[in-house]
């Protein structure tokens, strides 16, 4: 259940459907875009608004349909039959006894239990584990088993254990609360032999102080067990919380993951199997909900020239690979019932490759699972699915080492030294080692990357992502390992994915980021899944040039370019996006429709016609229950608030971010965009009071210390903002708008060679922040150093080439045409 360390939902690093980190605080009004940012008007230097020439350039021909439909149009539905309903694994055994016999040794059957002699794996002999600040003992009474901790109130106290979780290779242990919460407690037991390492008590969160205050304390929002894993570990998991009262009466068919949880409910194949042969013949689904059947009469065909298998039939659907991802990837809820329906994205919003989820290239960064890690595969690509490798009874794989590679691929061609240039049957040799490394979470749980690509450690010497070689060999270096496969391969041997320069790009704002963004989205040939994460990462540079690549996407076949598309939208202006947008807000995909609903919610009347305001309106009801789906969470309160802001709803504003701080009172964001509602609406002093609560619990949080400078500044009192502003930067220095501000006020002080330095200094980590080559731009100028202003403004063109502001400045310095920048 530990997920990353400050994971605030489930699964998921994208939108607002219940993200897992705390939301990006975006006051109304100021963007979030690396173009569309606002001046904070402090002093002589005034942050030029890089972003605001669309609202002068038209757009001219951008059409208000999507480019294509295809895969979009739902078939005509048949005639209703009664819901199935779930009838438990017994049920299933009397004819599939192979497969019950075959699960039950499977994680997946021990996925939860009740706690008792039989299940439980750690020792509750009286052992104390104390680490990190944090104590715990573990004792055993009549047969029950308790744990002796800090509480919800920080002082000690002794709980009951009543559910073993998970099995191996850790076990975690589920506390009872009375308001029908279960939680996770921090300390765990590990499974692995001693030899190993294992039959320890460890703590998941190592060298980190947690007490009663922070939301990964095993007693708050992040370590509960009814929203951040109970789905995954139980079949047909209802989680029945009550938002009134605050209260869950979560609810299972089956304690475990069975049967069910995969094949959906059963009642109907029992009908079907006791039906006669004639009318079986009439349901070829077999009365199942979900139809696992796309490997059925499929076979793989070796070529043994190159060593590479062909599927004897191409992949038609892949409900497979999205049945197992409802809870083998990160995502986030959109639906009140999660249970897979073999479609998930009618269910949950997978992640993208993210920042902060993946590396650049693709690899996994943070507790991502597997599902968009394989989405980037070859192998994904070609039409292998998870009951390719793995048993779906038992979990395992169907062969061990590279037998199990070798099923596929030819070993004469691939299980030789020349190939994997390592001695043979050496740990080198294997073929995981090099092409699926792993990763430990959860401290001790090793989990392969199912990105199944080839080791580039050249992409290490270039980008300073992971490469598979230093896992082995860290001592040699990334340059050794690539030229050693380069010299072994030759130089072009670059694999399948090939995405990582638009992608770093991206993140780090590098000139020419848009193009490269725009290139891959339209780059057939890559990995579906990269290619939205293109069109996502496409917010960050809103211009009319970025339309046709996202009228693009919005017409795309796959619904992960739809959803990318509808995200970056809300860069853009109401007027660009509401047209746009409103087509999709009948997508057949719910995940589609949800985002629709965001992007046409803050829409007004304007731009659309009757049609589109119909259409605008019903997507936000959907919108609306995505958000209800998952109300336990401050994120689903806090997302609703700000598209209430946008459509002028200052109460309904107010009370959703009121209901996401009563939920979890140090969820900053709330804070600061109640705040900044105040503001905007003249309510001064109300912003202040919101601000000073927000402090008052979190004291040294660089968003709130920031916006308390701010709020000081509006009140004429400069010298109390800059110790504030300091405050946020010292909190922060990564973070490069507050080092930007602190810098302003700095100068407004009088204080510009300090300022200078600050503004140098944040450039360094930040090389391409066009708020910081302004600022530096113009304090050079201001202080007789025009050829170190020139190059600063030379720069800042080079990042925002768009920008009129930033090439009247290069101009005014004698500059002309930015050169090329690296």
């Amino acid at each position: 259940m530990a997920r990353s360390k400050r994971s605030h939902g489930k699964r998921s690093g994208k939108t607002a459907s219940a993200r897992p980190t705390p939301p990006v605080v975006a006051p109304s009004g100021q963007g979030q875009g690396r173009l569309w940012w606002m001046p904070l008007g402090l002093g002589v230097l005034v942050l030029v608004l890089l972003g605001l020439w669309w609202l002068r350039v038209p757009s001219p021909g951008v059409a208000t349909t999507p480019v294509a439909s295809v895969a979009t149009v739902p078939t005509p539905a048949a005639a209703a039959l009664p819901a199935a309903h779930y009838v438990g694994a017994q049920a299933c055994a009397s004819c599939h006894a192979k497969e019950t016999q075959a699960w039950q040794t499977s994680h997946h059957a021990l996925a939860m239990q009740v706690a008792d002699d039989k299940t439980v794996a750690g020792r509750f002999d009286g052992n104390t584990l104390k680490q990190d600040s944090a104590t715990a003992s573990f004792v055993k009474r009549d047969k029950r088993y308790f744990v002796k901790t800090d509480g919800p109130d920080g002082k000690p106290g002794e709980f009951e254990v009543k559910y073993s979780f998970g099995v191996y290779p850790l076990q975690q242990y589920l506390v009872a609360f009375p308001d029908g919460r279960l939680q996770a407690l921090r300390t765990a037991w590990d499974a692995r032999p001693a030899t190993a390492g294992g039959q320890r008590w460890f703590n998941l969160y190592p060298g980190e102080h947690i007490d009663a205050h922070d939301t990964l304390h095993w007693t708050r929002l992040n370590q509960n067990w009814n929203y951040m894993c109970a789905d995954c570990h139980s079949t047909n998991l209802q989680r029945n919380y009550d938002l009134t009262s605050n209260t869950f009466k979560t609810s299972w068919n089956e304690i475990n993951v069975a049967c069910e949880a995969c094949h959906g409910p059963g009642s109907r194949h029992l009908e079907w199997s006791k039906a006669s042969e004639a009318m079986k013949k009439t349901d070829p689904s077999m009365g199942l909900g979900i139809a696992l059947d796309e490997r059925k009469g499929v076979h793989w065909i070796a070529n043994p020239v190159s060593g590479n298998p062909a599927r004897s039939a191409p992949l038609a659907t892949h409900r497979e690979v999205e049945t197992c991802a409802v809870c083998h990837s990160r995502r986030s809820i959109i639906a009140k019932d999660t249970a897979p329906t073999g479609r998930l994205m009618d269910t949950h919003d997978p992640v993208l490759l993210t920042e902060g989820r993946y590396h650049a290239d693709g690899q996994q960064l943070d507790e991502v699972y597997v599902y968009a890690s394989f989405l980037q595969s070859r192998m994904y690509a070609k039409g292998v699915t998870c009951s390719d490798c793995h048993d779906p009874h038992t979990g395992k794989t169907r062969a061990q080492g590279n037998a199990l590679c070798e099923s596929c691929h030819t070993p004469a061609v691939y299980d030789t030294a020349a190939h994997h240039m390592h001695k043979q049957d050496s740990a080198g040799s294997q073929c995981v080692a090099c092409h699926m490394p792993s990763k430990n979470y959860m401290v001790i749980n090793a989990r392969p990357d199912h990105s199944i690509r080839v080791p580039r450690p050249d992409l290490t010497v270039q980008y300073g992502v992971p490469n598979a070689c230093a896992q082995c060999h860290a001592d040699k270096g990334a340059q050794w390992a690539a030229d050693a496969i380069a010299k072994a391969h030759g130089p072009e041997r670059k694999g399948y994915q090939h995405f990582v320069d638009a992608l770093d790009a991206a993140r780090r704002g590098k000139p020419g980021a848009a193009s490269l963004l725009t290139a891959l989205a339209a780059d057939a040939s890559s990995p579906t899944i990269a290619r939205a994460t293109a069109v996502d990462e496409l917010r960050h540079y809103a211009s009319p040039d970025a339309v046709p690549t996202l009228q693009a996407a919005l017409g795309d076949a796959d619904p992960l370019m739809r959803e990318a598309a509808l995200d970056a939208l809300l860069a853009f202006p109401p007027e660009v996006r509401g047209p746009m947008a409103a087509a999709l807000a009948d997508d057949p995909v719910l995940a589609v429709r949800v985002k629709a609903g965001r992007v046409l919610a803050g829409v007004p009347d304007a731009p659309l016609d009757a049609g589109q305001r119909a259409a605008r309106d019903r997507a936000f009801a959907v919108y609306q229950q995505a958000q209800a789906a998952i109300a336990e969470r401050p994120e689903s309160h806090f997302d609703l608030g700000l598209v209430y802001v946008e459509r002028g709803d200052t109460a309904a504003a107010e009370q959703a971010f009121r209901q996401a701080l009563k939920l979890q009172p140090d969820f900053v964001p709330a804070y600061v965009n109640l705040s900044d509602m105040f503001r905007a609406t003249g309510r001064e002093d109300e912003a202040v009071k919101v601000i000073d609560e927000g402090l008052a619990l979190v004291p040294e949080n660089a968003s709130l210390l920031h916006a308390k400078g701010l709020a000081l500044v509006r009140q004429n009192q400069p010298q109390q903002a800059l110790s504030w502003l300091e405050r946020a930067h010292r909190a922060d220095p990564a973070n490069p708008r507050f080092a930007y501000v602190y810098g302003v006020a700095l100068n407004s002080a009088g204080k510009g060679e300090q300022a200078r330095k600050l503004w140098e200094e944040s450039l360094r980590a930040s090389p391409y922040d066009p708020s910081l080559l302004f600022a530096l731009a113009g304090a050079e100028r201001d202080a007789g150093n025009a050829d170190k202003a020139r190059g600063y403004a030379e720069r800042l063109v080079a990042v925002a080439p768009r920008s009129r502001e930033a090439h009247e400045l290069l101009k005014s310095l004698g500059g002309g045409d930015a050169p090329s920048f690296h």
